[in-house]
């Protein structure tokens, strides 16, 4: 997903390695002949092994690869990438539209894994090098990519396992959240505006599984730029997006007289919280609770 922040402030290496003591050494676990996968372009893509170095190219690339065990194999991520704290020694290859071509090649990955929108990259394919694109606009497609990622590393059902993890998350998100905040209609912004968070988005799916409604309606698409007079129109019941934004909100033209504004009905997320909420990946459920924590708040109001 190529999310054109503002004011972009974008934003995995434990590994769990496995092994018993006996009186007879216990068999090693059968890697796949070979690993055969699908990217979001429909290209296939065939691997003898899983690959050992791996380049992410997006955020949410990198916390998936991170969260299913496949951190010690990153040896690139791109400039935002910036959780977990670990990924600061690796180094940075720039971002979707200026990635570091030579870096990359020069560090000879066996995979690179980039958004489908990241088009600078057609030139790692002309040197041979194979970049997986990847799309993580919705839930379902969160679900994909981990189940994707999983298979390349290896580890097939870690994919599913992770997933389900999410959802029980998301589940005990939607519970926490005050009965009479069920069905409020809700703005969540993208950085400092004008794009927003869709209905047909993974926020907007998170916000439906909380229990609320989305301001910006399906067939705008999943993160729209809107009109400056959108929101006064659509008067929400909440008002959410980055901390840093709130302040200035009230100056915007017609919305000092929004009863979400003037009431204080907003939730404003610290940099490292609202960068979770903006990453289709393996913190989705922890986002959906951190939804959850500004909405009980709300509900004392």
């Amino acid at each position: 997903m190529r999310l054109r922040l503002h004011r972009r402030a974008a934003l995995a290496a434990l590994a769990a390695l496995g092994g018993a003591l006996g009186l007879a050494a216990a068999p090693a676990a059968a890697q796949p002949a070979s690993i055969a996968v699908r990217d979001d372009r429909g290209v296939e893509h065939r691997f003898d092994q899983p690959p050992r170095r791996i380049v992410t190219l997006l955020p949410s690339l990198t916390e998936s690869v991170w969260a299913l065990g496949g951190g010690p194999k990153l040896v690139g991520v791109d400039r935002y990438s910036n959780w977990p704290a670990a990924l600061s020694a690796l180094p940075r290859l720039g971002g979707l539209e200026d990635a570091r071509i030579e870096a990359i090649a020069a560090l000879k990955p066996d995979v690179v894994l980039a958004s489908t929108s990241a088009r600078s990259l057609d030139r790692l394919e002309a040197l041979g090098l194979r970049v997986l694109r990847l799309k993580s606009e919705t839930h379902a497609d969160v679900r994909r990519t981990l189940g994707l990622l999983a298979q390349l590393l290896g580890t097939p059902d870690e994919g599913e396992r992770l997933w389900s993890k999410l959802e029980r998350e998301m589940d005990l998100a939607a519970r926490r959240v005050p009965v009479p905040l069920a069905g409020q209609r809700v703005y969540f912004e993208i950085g400092g505006g004008p794009y927003a968070a869709g209905t047909s988005s993974f926020i907007g799916q998170t916000l439906a599984r909380l229990g609320l409604r989305n301001v910006v309606p399906a067939e705008l698409g999943p993160f729209p730029k809107l009109n400056p007079e959108f929101v006064v129109r659509a008067q929400p019941d909440i008002v959410m997006g980055v901390q840093r934004e709130q302040a200035g909100m009230a100056q915007r033209p017609g919305w000092g007289a929004l009863a979400a504004i003037r009431d204080g009905r907003r939730c404003g997320f610290e940099t490292p919280q609202y960068e979770m909420l903006i990453r289709p990946g393996p913190r989705l459920g922890e986002a959906a609770g951190l939804i959850a924590d500004c909405l009980v708040r709300l509900g004392g109001k």
